[in-house]
């Protein structure tokens, strides 16, 4: 079996407060471009993960690999191989290990069936992994595992995502955020809020990692309906009214900054 872990995108993200724990409340909308990784699998003696691809090697450690813990959090009557193709850079706002463990969970449902208590064992493995489980449009609000629909009305606009290849871990950023509550996501459709809110980590990121503005200035240059730095950085993107327009926003990229990872598709 082969599953796509579609790349996440956060179109609006506010920070709400600091919880105890250390982690954060916020508000984001989650929304998904139509290519990512893929996983495939097939039966095996016992669980084992292959990883291939370009960012592949950058997983050294395949035991504490995500998907490896999505597997072992699910029942079922046997073993698996897996093989990651890690397209998705490290790191980068994509929700990458999400989308993987996203994705392991839609083929087990697929064979299996998931058990009543997904969404509980998903939010064990990350706050983005039950968005990526369904990896649908919508609102998240905690720590991002409280999930709730929104009209979807940018499914199939054109995206374009671009990363300046530097790692951004998450974890810095946050610690950073200056704890304003710059209030809740306002409107009503997915369009609205994404087009009406900002992301409160943009500001931190760039002050430490200029390279992202140097992406966003670049992105501003083609014409987009909407560009933004998604989830905690450095990969930005970019929405167009017509898939021509994308596609010519790519090779504009491609040619000023041809070391730029750069990824084209649709929202769902």
């Amino acid at each position: 079996m082969i599953e796509t872990a579609y790349a996440k995108i956060n179109l609006a993200l506010h920070v709400r407060r600091r919880r105890e724990d250390g982690y954060h409340e916020l508000e984001t909308l989650f929304a998904f471009v139509d290519a990512g990784d893929r996983l495939s699998v097939k039966p095996a003696p016992r669980d084992e993960l292959q990883m291939l691809g370009e960012f592949g090697q950058q997983l050294t450690d395949p035991f504490d690999n995500i998907v490896m813990q999505a597997l072992s959090a699910l029942p079922r009557s046997q073993g698996w191989a897996v093989t990651l193709e890690k397209n998705l850079p490290v790191a980068a706002g994509l929700g990458g290990g999400s989308a993987d463990a996203g994705a392991l969970f839609r083929l087990v449902e697929r064979e299996f069936g998931l058990p009543d208590d997904w969404h509980a064992r998903a939010a064990k493995l990350g706050a983005d992994v039950p968005a990526c489980v369904r990896s649908e449009t919508c609102i998240g609000r905690g720590t991002g595992t409280e999930l709730e629909p929104v009209a979807n009305d940018l499914a199939g606009t054109p995206v374009l995502l671009v990363n300046p290849r530097i790692p951004v871990p998450t974890g810095p950023i946050f610690a950073r955020w200056d704890g304003q509550d710059r209030g809740p996501l306002v409107g009503e459709s997915a369009r609205e809020i994404a087009e009406c809110n900002g992301n409160d980590l943009q500001e931190i990121a760039v002050v430490h990692h200029p390279e992202i503005v140097e992406v966003l200035n670049t992105l501003a240059e083609t014409g987009p309906l909407l560009r933004r730095m998604s989830g905690s950085g450095a990969t930005c993107f970019a929405l167009y009214e017509t898939a021509a327009l994308r596609d010519n926003a790519a090779a504009a990229v491609a040619a000023a900054h041809p070391d730029w990872w750069q990824l084209s598709g649709a929202l769902r």
